[in-house]
């Protein structure tokens, strides 16, 4: 390799690697799948090396990033269903006594992503992409009910504030048919996820305290202390299961039925989607906690609205967690 070429690839390395962090954040929305995601992002940062020697700067490098991120994750989404949660399949269970329907691991489930991924400093250019409703799971989850370009119209004029034109442009179309899908995505995606308002973030002591109230419930099997934390309309959903319930009393009287003993769940607090999370460990015969789901918690008002059960322990890695704890 000649110096000249070395350095150019350094030239590259030192110019793209900042925006690595927010082209994860944007494939993430586009594909559903942490996965998915961190794989397509290698081949992009590929592509964009072998174009960086023809790159003229006729647009910020940033642009031009997600110009080729785009194009990549809609490429993608050629060969790719939409990634459902169980919630957006069928109505939610009245029989929580009932069994539950088997697990369906060939649908390609919407996944979370940890936010350690994205970083936490505030000068960071993914710090702004990544805050906030743009990142939790109530709003990836909404975006899968868009069509792929309904998708990359609504996440480059909304999220990226991306012109009409260079939309129209990148997507080979007119300005007046990105506005068009625009506005319908937006309508979408109000109907899809209707209750973005009242989704408050665990940033204050009080919610912190809250979270930590409700590991504490769960782990101890105290069902009347874990009741109290849950809203009136509270959800909890479990993929790979399809069956979901719907309302304080029914996630009430599912969960009664599976948390009986004291000790046999380990909670390990993490952070998805710019949510509170856990790892939960269930206790096997041997009494060693393993690997059981990713619990997910969306707070509203001054309760917790929904628990998201993703019984994935392939997840654990990504947020790099245990695969047991002693």
């Amino acid at each position: 390799m000649s110096s000249t070429t070395r350095a150019a690839d350094e030239d590259f390395v030192t110019a793209a690697d900042p925006f690595r962090r927010e082209l994860l954040a944007h494939c993430y929305r586009m594909l559903g799948s942490v996965h998915e995601a961190e794989d397509l992002v290698q081949e992009i940062y590929l592509l964009a090396w072998r174009g960086y020697p023809n790159f003229e700067g006729r647009s910020s490098l940033r642009t031009w990033l997600h110009r080729i991120a785009t194009r990549a994750c809609l490429k993608a989404l050629e060969r790719r269903a939409r990634r459902p949660m169980p919630s957006g399949l069928a109505g939610p269970s009245d029989d929580p006594e009932a069994p539950l329907a088997p697990k369906q691991p060939e649908i390609p489930w919407l996944q979370p992503i940890p936010d350690a991924l994205f970083g936490s400093t505030p000068a960071d250019p993914a710090t702004t992409v990544e805050s906030r409703h743009i990142t939790r799971l109530a709003f990836a989850a909404a975006l899968q009910h868009l069509s792929p370009r309904q998708r990359a119209v609504l996440l480059l004029r909304d999220v990226l504030a991306w012109r009409a034109a260079e939309v129209a442009e990148l997507l080979g179309t007119t300005t007046a048919a990105v506005n068009s899908a625009l506005q319908r995505a937006r309508a979408r995606l109000a109907e899809a996820d209707p209750a973005e308002d009242q989704v408050v973030q665990p940033t204050d002591p009080d919610r912190r305290a809250l979270v930590d109230r409700y590991a504490t419930a769960f782990e101890n099997a105290d069902m009347p202390g874990l009741v109290r934390l849950l809203t009136e309309d509270a959800v909890l959903e479990m993929p790979p299961i399809p069956t979901w319930f719907a309302g304080r009393t029914n996630v009430e009287r599912f969960l009664s039925t599976r948390l009986r003993t004291p000790g046999a769940m380990r909670m390990v607090p993490t952070q998805a989607n710019g949510q509170p999370a856990f790892g939960v460990y269930m206790r096997d015969a041997k009494g060693e906690h393993l690997a059981h789901a990713l619990m997910v918690l969306t707070l509203a008002g001054a309760g917790i609205s929904r628990i998201t059960l993703f019984h994935d322990p392939g997840l654990f890695p990504v947020f790099r967690l245990p695969d047991h704890l002693a």
